[in-house]
């Protein structure tokens, strides 16, 4: 009877080994070879477990720009934390392979499997089966490996493009960059009519935020070189723009300028919702849904005025203005807030 007992125990070892090791290569295949956005809930896993140390230092800083500087190192430990993890369940799945199979005691299993992963032969097998498993685990460990180092090119990339056109916001927009500054820059000839090659190339980096940051999502965590700059507020401050062009200058609007109003907001709110429903990640200390209606309306009057001030001509009817920018605002603004608030973004208004 017990001879039945360890066998049972050996079968439901090595299967629950053989489930482990491919869990973990299809996780890494997922991560960074299938092209889509889909949830890979381990990495979801580590991601979380390593956010946690961080939101409890981040909430022990006193100041926003400490609080950037130890957020800045989230995405990079948590990316290095990533094959860490997958080659310790896979050294864990073969050490209940090579025990199913009895090679020995626990430890020695353990031990020929790290020595098999990490490729260093201190220990081997003497037997066929055994050696084709530690040939087999020191493939995949070395894969695991090239499959991160092959990708953080691309990912730095992404990043690279994401941040060129950040940091030329704020040249466009002013320091502290405004919606009201940005559409003034557009009027600099005295017309906002003539920008589509501008609002065509906010539409491409919509485009490619939207792709980039749902099949590698570990991308909107990494953080701008300057602690004032972020890619989320950069996008409120795009979409804010065209919001306030369209509910307040008097005049069609720029067929370019919609196309890109509509990329930014399917951008946003599917990076939201990959956020929020297929990852069910939820920030600490969400952000309320939208300011005070007293506040966001003086603030809509003051933008409204800097723009006259600037030689736009404005609609006359200062109300219907009003709940016109709302109404397009609504369209992105929980998400705004949502990736805002997880990703500690800097604040952003339509004016100040």
């Amino acid at each position: 009877m017990e001879e039945y007992l360890l066998l049972g125990l050996r079968v439901a070892t090595g299967l629950g080994g053989v489930v482990l090791v491919i869990t973990t290569l299809s996780a890494a295949i997922r991560s960074f070879i299938l092209p889509r956005n889909e949830v890979v809930r381990l990495n979801v896993w580590v991601f979380q477990g390593v956010r946690l140390f961080f939101d409890v230092a981040a909430r022990l800083a006193n100041s926003y720009e400490r609080r950037d500087k130890i957020m800045a190192h989230y995405a990079p430990v948590g990316l290095v934390a990533l094959p860490v993890v997958w080659e310790a369940l896979v050294s864990l799945g073969y050490t209940c392979l090579f025990w199913a199979l009895g090679e020995g005691s626990w430890w020695r299993c353990y031990e020929l499997s790290s020595s098999s992963l990490l490729t260093l032969g201190t220990h081997s097998s003497h037997h066929a089966a055994m050696a084709v498993l530690s040939y087999s685990e020191a493939t995949l460990g070395l894969l695991l490996l090239t499959l991160l180092l092959s990708y953080l090119p691309t990912i730095y990339q992404a990043f690279s493009r994401r941040e060129a056109t950040v940091a030329l916001l704020e040249l466009r927009a002013g320091t502290p960059s405004t919606a009201a500054c940005l559409l003034g820059w557009l009027n600099h000839d005295g017309s906002v009519h003539n920008d589509d090659l501008q609002w065509a190339a906010w539409e491409q980096w919509f485009v490619e935020i939207e792709e980039s940051h749902t099949s590698l999502p570990i991308l909107s965590f990494f953080r701008s070189p300057q602690p004032g700059r972020s890619w989320v507020t950069s996008c409120g401050l795009i979409l804010d723009a065209a919001a306030l062009l369209f509910a307040t200058v008097d005049g069609p609007r720029p067929r370019q300028a919609e196309l890109t109003f509509k990329a930014g907001c399917l951008a946003l709110n599917r990076v939201y919702r990959f956020f929020n429903t297929k990852a069910n990640t939820q920030p600490t200390g969400l952000l309320p849904e939208a300011n005070t209606e007293e506040f966001d309306r003086a603030a809509f009057d003051e933008a409204a005025q800097t723009l006259a001030d600037k030689g736009l001509a404005l609609s006359p009817d200062r109300a219907a203005a009003w709940q016109q920018y709302r109404e397009l605002r609504s369209r992105y603004a929980t998400a705004l807030n949502f990736l805002a608030t997880l990703t500690m973004a800097p604040g952003n208004k339509i004016n100040t």
